[in-house]
């Protein structure tokens, strides 16, 4: 007999459901993956496909043989961290190394939790991560990218754009004249980066992909424009300070990671505050500590540790940021 479960009202009946929402997440997703494909060809084609294909391996392994319980595959969740693991990876990542992520992002981030719904973090950052600081060559690999802005045959490698004015300002160079040398374009920002990982090829596209997971009501946009609004008045403050040696707000918000990590990855249901205030609070937090690592770290980029930082503050904003009741408690005393 199926267990009965009571729970208090009030009771919604809608028609989404986990793989719905996760199926949304993917077509959010295809035109990143889409305008990857045109720059990268298959090398972003096979890290997408081994993401995929290994975190729901991963997942239905442990599922069916180590927690013998109900595999839940079906539900579009491995699919979708596998995905977002391959998008936030270099374009010539080997398979191994993507292969290594999942299991880390699955076995170790996910199930030991206790699947999808219990984990603390997110996997897919969890799993980038680990593989940054395990792999730091293979993960600081840059293709980059032909495109309307570049021409040329052969695709070739260097440094992010992040990564070249934090090397360039700790030689001495000042800012417009890291820009003037490298031909930073605002275009470039825009349609094409000088080089980064997969998913983050094209701010337009995930502008895209944003706008139709707002459109179908899978994530509310509070997240997502305070971690923008937050890096844009802080890079804008330092930048009127000192314009030699920091940057604005245009070259950090459509450079690196930003985009990607505040539309797909500070969103996630399970890692996210629930209420709005917690949600304000999250992301302002995620901003700023982007901000910060960006500016006086040693990493040239800040958002995949920005998240799970504030991911570690989520059970507290949900405890002290609870959501306004229903009703109102009358005594009858």
């Amino acid at each position: 007999m199926a267990r009965l479960l009571v729970s208090g009202a009030p009771h919604l009946h809608v028609k989404e459901n986990t793989h719905s929402l996760m199926r949304d997440v993917l077509i959010a997703l295809a035109p990143s993956l889409l305008v990857s494909i045109y720059f990268f060809g298959f090398s972003a084609i096979k890290l997408v496909l081994v993401g995929v294909i290994s975190c729901v391996l991963v997942e239905y392994l442990i599922q069916k043989f180590i927690l013998k319980t109900k595999v839940t595959i079906n539900d579009l969740s491995a699919a979708v961290t596998g995905c977002l693991l391959a998008l936030n990876l270099p374009p010539s990542s080997p398979w191994w190394l993507v292969a290594i992520g999942a299991i880390v992002a699955i076995g170790i981030v996910k199930m030991t939790f206790g699947g999808l719904g219990q984990n603390i973090f997110n996997p897919a950052l969890v799993g980038r991560v680990f593989l940054l600081i395990s792999f730091p060559t293979l993960m600081t690999d840059w293709t980059i990218p032909e495109s309307w802005f570049r021409t040329g045959v052969d695709a070739f490698t260097g440094a992010t754009p992040l990564a070249i004015t934090k090397e360039g300002l700790a030689a001495g160079l000042t800012l417009p004249e890291i820009f003037a040398a490298n031909e930073f374009t605002f275009k470039e920002m825009i349609f094409v980066k000088i080089g980064g990982s997969v998913g983050e090829v094209s701010a337009l596209a995930l502008i895209l992909g944003f706008v139709y997971l707002l459109i179908r009501r899978v994530i509310r946009p509070h997240i997502t424009l305070v971690i923008v609004g937050t890096i844009a008045l802080m890079t804008w403050i330092f930048n009127m300070i000192n314009p030699d040696i920091y940057t604005g707000p245009l070259f950090n918000i459509f450079t690196g990671g930003v985009l990607l990590g505040a539309i797909f990855m500070a969103t996630d249901y399970v890692t996210s505050p629930m209420s709005v205030k917690g949600m304000v609070i999250y992301a302002f937090g995620i901003g700023v500590i982007t901000v910060l690592i960006r500016y006086f770290g040693a990493y040239p980029e800040g958002v995949s540790f920005a998240i799970l930082i504030m991911n570690m503050a989520v059970p507290l904003l949900n405890k002290y940021c609870k959501p306004k009741r229903y009703a109102k408690e009358v005594n009858h005393g």
